[in-house]
């Protein structure tokens, strides 16, 4: 690798609860802290020396922990957010995000993979990160990508990043009917893919070369520069994982990657899309 490699996609949280409380009825996330310094301990042993910090459900959208974490560390972090669709303000919020430093908000359907996408809030959203040339990241499985591509035909050209392969392959099977539609989604070009969350997906154990005929899919669909790798930490680096790993599947086992296609995806795609001014 001739850059400095990025992960694309970890959660940091803290276990001071009284200074960074948690958002009421969240969920509990084992461990009970990861923080910046238990992430980089593990990166940089890999070589990985950015990454992006998405905002963890524990937080709600208080994003007081993300924006400490990246204050602490200049130029080693970039973020994305989470907003209300449906507050009044769902602008202002972005806006506000945005000029601290946040580079795209996390989406999700929740329960309605295939209506969530149909409010006035969510619309708002879209014309507002193409405004702001900030990704969208949907965190769906392959029921919503039918929605997520109509979304994108509507909005050309707001910039989206699909989290973990849009968890094709979570329950166990990797199908062509999940995989079809996501490579479909290549046609618009706003789009990129966070090839990422090896742990979650398919056999669920390393050295996940289970993986590698959908992600040559993937890769053949959109090509090196719209794909960037992701470890999801701290969920990769509980046992049997590894963030040795989860990086070692694209540095040294795709053999049909060539070095300069790993270098997009372990570095410049990220570095584009998420550090970029």
């Amino acid at each position: 690798m001739g850059k400095e490699m990025i992960d694309a996609h970890v959660h940091v949280w803290t276990d001071d609860r009284r200074r960074y409380p948690r958002a009421p009825g969240s969920r509990d996330y084992a461990p009970e802290r990861f923080t910046p310094e238990d992430l980089l301990r593990w990166s940089r042993a890999s070589g990985v020396t950015r990454a992006v910090l998405i905002q963890p459900s524990v937080y709600g959208t208080d994003h007081t922990y993300l924006m400490d974490s990246m204050r602490a560390n200049p130029g080693v972090f970039s973020a994305v957010g989470v907003v209300d669709s449906n507050q009044q303000n769902v602008g202002r919020a972005m806006k506000q995000l945005v000029s601290q430093g946040v580079r795209g908000f996390r989406i999700v359907p929740g329960n309605s993979p295939r209506t969530w996408l149909n409010t006035a809030g969510m619309a708002a959203m879209w014309r507002l990160a193409a405004e702001l040339r900030v990704s969208l990241c949907p965190l769906i499985d392959p029921d919503a990508l039918a929605g997520l591509e109509r979304m994108c035909d509507r909005f050309p050209e707001t910039p989206v990043a699909v989290d973990h392969l849009a968890r094709i392959g979570a329950d166990g099977y990797i199908r062509e009917t999940d995989a079809g539609p996501l490579c479909e989604l290549a046609r618009r070009r706003g789009v990129r893919v966070k090839v990422s969350a090896f742990y979650a997906l398919g056999r669920k154990q390393p050295p996940y070369t289970d993986l590698a005929s959908l992600i040559r899919r993937v890769f053949e669909a959109y090509g090196p520069q719209r794909l960037m790798w992701g470890s999801d930490c701290p969920f990769q680096v509980q046992a049997p994982h590894t963030y040795a790993a989860s990086i070692g599947l694209i540095r040294e086992r795709l053999t049909f990657l060539t070095a300069d296609d790993r270098e997009w995806l372990l570095s410049k795609t990220a570095e584009r899309v998420f550090f970029a001014s």
